[in-house]
């Protein structure tokens, strides 16, 4: 089952860390990816973007330094630009977030994942 459940997690998000205990306390062994380190790619955000049914500013974390910085919030950047500025500052991605079986949720609240597993 850890091969079919990923979850990008950053172990000092308090969010991110509730949501793999959750998992965990649930007998759930999931594949984590400190995505601060291994950040996705632009197929694998594409994917998570449309499993989510979102777009790219949806999964942003606006209120960060390098939102702000890189004028990230100008409505005539591309889709592609802004995936392109989460691989380049993995930081602005929202976290966690839980794929399963080609489904993916946000874990805020932790909970919200237990509806694809």
């Amino acid at each position: 089952m850890a091969d079919s459940i990923k979850i990008y997690h950053n172990p000092r998000c308090s969010k991110s860390c509730m949501t793999v205990k959750l998992l965990v306390d649930k007998g759930i062994q999931a594949n984590i990816v400190e995505y601060l380190q291994t950040p996705p790619s632009k197929q694998e955000l594409n994917e998570i973007l449309n499993m989510l049914k979102l777009e790219p500013r949806q999964l942003m974390r606006t209120h960060e330094a390098e939102y702000k910085e890189n004028n990230l919030a100008d409505e005539s950047l591309s889709r592609d630009q802004l995936i392109e500025a989460m691989i380049k500052y993995p930081k602005l991605i929202e976290r966690p977030i839980v794929i399963c079986n080609g489904r993916a949720a946000i874990g805020r609240p932790p909970e919200t994942v237990l509806e694809i597993l």
